[in-house]
């Protein structure tokens, strides 16, 4: 599914990542932990192709049989938004548009018909509890509702990888709780890969492996 090998980066002389090799398998869910500045957001953008590696010509990073380094920045993009589904501490949904809206957002990236998307967006929202909540723009939602609707989004377009940073970090407990449940009921439903960087132990220690990053390299 993932599999990452001597992954470096560098911002000018700082050398954030310092080889990491990783390999994660269809259906895990994996977490990584590790103080602030260990490297983990770095990784888990250069996973998600947000970002690419520092090129030592060693470097490989190969997701769902496909090697990143040999696409171009356009073919990169559509891979992205076709294979990969992005969950953040903030749910950076778009104020101005309602739930639904912001749900079928990435299939109107892809080119989807807008009838079937809306459709799809609402089994999405359903599933998640969030039925009574489709014409509700984030400033109407309560922080829980809120990161549901961004699951809802990060699941769209069917993705076999969600990459997950921070996730629980801007809930209160008993929100975290339920988001964290979510995880493994996706997983098990669907079939997804979690990668999920966090703080919370709670839901680190829940992730079939817990990987430990220390000074830009996992531990």
């Amino acid at each position: 599914m993932i599999h990452a090998k001597n992954i470096h980066k560098k911002f000018g002389d700082l050398e954030v990542l310092k080889g990491v090799d990783l390999r994660i398998e269809k259906g895990e869910v994996v977490s990584i932990v590790g103080a602030s500045g260990a490297g983990k957001t770095t990784l888990l953008q250069i996973l998600g192709t947000l970002d690419r590696p520092s090129n030592n010509g060693k470097t490989e990073l190969v997701i769902n049989e496909r090697s990143i380094a040999d696409l171009s920045d356009k073919k990169l993009a559509r891979f992205r938004n076709e294979h990969i589904g992005f969950i953040f501490q903030f749910h950076q949904l778009l104020p101005e548009f309602t739930a639904i809206e912001n749900v079928c957002i990435p299939a109107f990236i892809k080119g989807a018909d807008k009838a079937s998307v809306e459709n799809s967006a609402k089994k999405l929202l359903d599933f998640l509890g969030l039925e009574h909540r489709y014409g509700h723009k984030p400033d109407a939602l309560s922080g829980g509702e809120q990161q549901r609707v961004a699951v809802a989004r990060a699941l769209m377009n069917q993705p076999s990888i969600i990459l997950a940073d921070e996730p629980s970090g801007n809930l209160d407990s008993e929100s975290a709780e339920n988001l964290h449940q979510l995880f493994f009921k996706l997983r098990d439903e669907f079939g997804q890969t979690f990668v999920i960087v966090t703080h919370n132990q709670e839901l680190a220690d829940m992730a079939d492996r817990k990987l430990t990053m220390v000074d830009g390299r996992i531990t």
